[in-house]
């Protein structure tokens, strides 16, 4: 009797050995297939790349800057220009006068 349960652990035991190599193999065909449908599935988005992302990123925030400098300069150049225009706008403006006129030339007869 002992070696009939032996032959029989025995036989399960190879059998369950069999049985996980096996499902290590679909498990591991299964992690094949998801892999490739999950990078044909980002290659079709458009996806961009961390660095590529990061250099727009800097690039914005640069324009940003530059942006906010020039609405300074011009908010200083526009408080430098109202006083100039109220003094101009008080001096009244002075008369041209007429331009002279070219003695007619003499022709000989």
């Amino acid at each position: 009797m002992t070696q009939t349960q032996n032959k029989i652990l025995e036989e399960m035991s190879r059998f369950f050995t069999n049985a996980a190599g096996a499902a290590q193999g679909v498990r591991t065909e299964v992690e094949t297939v998801i892999r490739s449908q999950a990078e044909r599935l980002i290659a079709d988005m458009d996806l961009v790349h961390r660095e590529e992302f990061e250099a727009v990123q800097d690039m914005a925030r640069l324009a940003r800057e530059e942006n906010e400098a020039l609405k300074k300069r011009i908010e200083a150049l526009e408080k430098a220009a109202k006083p100039a225009a109220k003094t101009a706008a008080k001096k009244p403006a002075a008369k041209k006068a007429a331009p002279k006129k070219k003695p007619a030339a003499k022709t000989a007869e």
